[in-house]
């Protein structure tokens, strides 16, 4: 399996970075038009040929300068416009994710606040009879806890389910069971305690 890696955003940072951004901008592009008179039109130091040309070439810089500092100031724009729209992704792809973490929530709850009726107990079962034939899980619903017979936990659904619980060793010297894993959304389950010296069952993985 892949290693797959995170990255930490705050769409508060980023919107911060934004304003710092077309702050310093705005900084820079002032100074660079106070300066610009001084600097693209040198007055020469004598009326001589040597001081008219040396005027000229300064001048020059001056405006060679000038024309880089004005396309340093679109990127700069630029740069900044990205930043704030990306903060503006950021919280929504946040606000959605949390919308979703509730109403796995929700769905939890309701299915472990008290026993389904019939009918729902045979409409879930034949939507994971597939894959429990095929992949011994099911697409939806909890892990089974761990049993002295088998220690570790059951996998939760596929798609949505929490890893089962490891089961806790009562025999010396006996490794608890480990946790189940999670489906795409839940949690893994826990490792089971291991009896006297031994050590507890692993945890389950956050992703199945």
């Amino acid at each position: 399996m892949g290693v797959v890696s995170f990255v930490s955003v705050a769409p508060e940072w980023v919107a911060a970075a934004a304003t710092d951004a077309a702050g310093i901008g705005s900084v820079v592009g002032a100074a660079n038009a106070a300066a610009a008179g001084a600097t693209t039109s040198v007055t020469a130091a004598a009326g001589d040929e040597v001081s008219v040309a040396i005027a000229a070439v300064f001048g020059g810089f001056g405006r060679e300068y000038q024309a880089v500092c004005g396309q340093w100031a679109e990127f700069e724009q630029r740069f900044a416009r990205a930043l704030g729209a990306g903060a503006g992704a950021y919280a929504e792809a946040e606000a959605v994710a949390v919308g979703y973490v509730r109403d796995y929530q929700a769905i939890s709850a309701q299915v472990d606040a008290a026993p389904l009726q019939a009918v729902e107990q045979d409409l879930l079962g034949a939507i994971n009879a597939p894959t429990r034939a095929l992949l011994g899980r099911p697409l939806i619903g909890n892990g089974t806890n761990g049993t002295a017979a088998d220690p570790n936990g059951g996998a939760g659904g596929l798609l949505i389910g929490d890893g089962g619980t490891g089961y806790s060793q009562t025999t010396a010297g006996v490794a608890g069971g480990a946790g189940g894993a999670a489906g795409l959304i839940g949690n893994g389950g826990d490792g089971g305690a291991g009896g006297a010296g031994a050590n507890g069952g692993a945890g389950g993985a956050a992703a199945g």
